[in-house]
This record gives structure tokens, C-alpha cells and sequence, in this order.
């Protein structure tokens, strides 16, 4: 009898595999050949579950969002009932800031994939997708006519933040410092 094969549980093996790539060797080192032997697979069964290093790229970021997703949905069940917009905002900004280790290698391949989209306008639909969801959201809950820029510009804030964390210019607490500023400044 053929041996039952987790088709979704191999696809995430590899995608965890070209993030371990990524976060430790860049972006650029990641390749079928790569990721095979960082997974401890053969390069066919990667080529098997992903045909382009495009395909493999966009499931790898999937994954990254779905962790993101998993993280705030975590930080606002321990909100309670009812939080106040600006902690609402503050607790889902901070669980997607690389503030520690668990979070710094998602942030490293969020980063390279931001990077990736720059140059592959077609590989970044859905990134400009779930920023104008998330845009939107923001702009829902915030306090001021122009919700809309000052959503955008609180995203920015948390781009920039996350990159000042990985690059180590900020420490976890002078980032979250900063958001908590940014966000006095919002909701006065």
C-alpha cells in the first residue's frame, strides 16, 4: 500500500526550508537547488510542489502572513473585551515588529520578499492587497478626517521599525517607544 503523502505539510517543510535560507543567507541565495538541501529533500520534489522560485516565493510569504495573522489573533485574545482603538492598534502593530527572536527570522524574509516585489511588480499583488486591507482597517478605528494618510503613515511607521529592529539600529523598547509616540500623537 502507497505511503499517504501530506501534500500541505510538504509544501510548508519547503517554505520553511527557503526561509531558514533566507534569514540566514539572504534572499539571493535562495534557489530550488537551496532550499532542496536545506529541507533535506531532493531538488525534483521541490520542483514537484513548486514549478518557478516565484511559485515557491509566494507559498514561503503565504506562510509569513499566516504567522503574522496566527500572532495578532494571539495578542488580541489576551485584550479581552472591547480594548480602546489605540491599544487594539498598538498590540496588532507589536505583534508584527520583529521585537524578538521568535519573530526576527519572519521579519528577515519579510523584509527580502518586500525587496523580491520591488523588482517582480507581478509577485506583488497580494502584498498591495493586504496593505490596502490592512490600510483600511487602521483607518476605520483611528481618530481623525484623514484617516486614510494617517493609516498609511502608521504602516509606514511600522515598515520603518522593522527594518530599524533588523538592522539593529533599534532596540525593542526604542521601537516600541517610538509606536507609542506615534500613537499618542494620533489619538491625543
Amino acid at each position: 500500500m502507497p505511503k499517504k503523502v501530506d501534500h500541505q505539510e510538504r509544501r510548508t517543510l519547503i517554505a520553511d526550508a527557503l526561509m531558514r535560507v533566507a534569514a540566514d543567507q539572504g534572499l539571493e541565495a535562495v534557489s530550488l537547488r537551496h532550499v532542496a538541501a536545506e529541507a533535506g529533500v531532493s531538488a525534483g520534489m521541490v520542483q514537484h510542489y513548486f514549478r518557478t522560485k516565484d511559485e515557491m516565493m509566494a507559498f514561503a510569504l503565504a506562510v509569513v502572513r499566516e504567522r503574522g495573522e496566527i500572532r495578532i489573533a494571539e495578542a488580541m485574545a489576551r485584550l479581552g473585551a472591547d480594548p480602546s482603538p489605540r491599544l487594539l492598534l498598538r498590540t496588532m502593530i507589536a505583534a508584527l515588529l520583529p521585537l524578538d527572536e521568535r519573530t526576527r527570522d519572519d521579519g528577515s524574509v519579510a523584509l527580502a520578499f518586500f525587496a523580491y516585489t520591488a523588482v517582480r511588480p507581478a509577485a506583488a499583488a497580494s502584498l498591495r492587497e493586504d496593505t490596502a486591507q490592512l490600510t483600511e482597517f487602521i483607518a476605520s478605528i483611528l481618530p481623525r478626517r484623514n484617516a486614510d494618510a494617517a493609516a498609511a503613515g502608521l504602516l509606514a511607521l511600522m515598515e520603518g521599525l522593522g527594518v530599524y529592529l533588523l538592522g539593529g539600529q533599534y532596540t525593542a523598547e526604542q521601537a516600541v517607544a517610538a509606536l507609542d509616540a506615534h500613537l499618542d500623537l494620533l489619538f491625543g
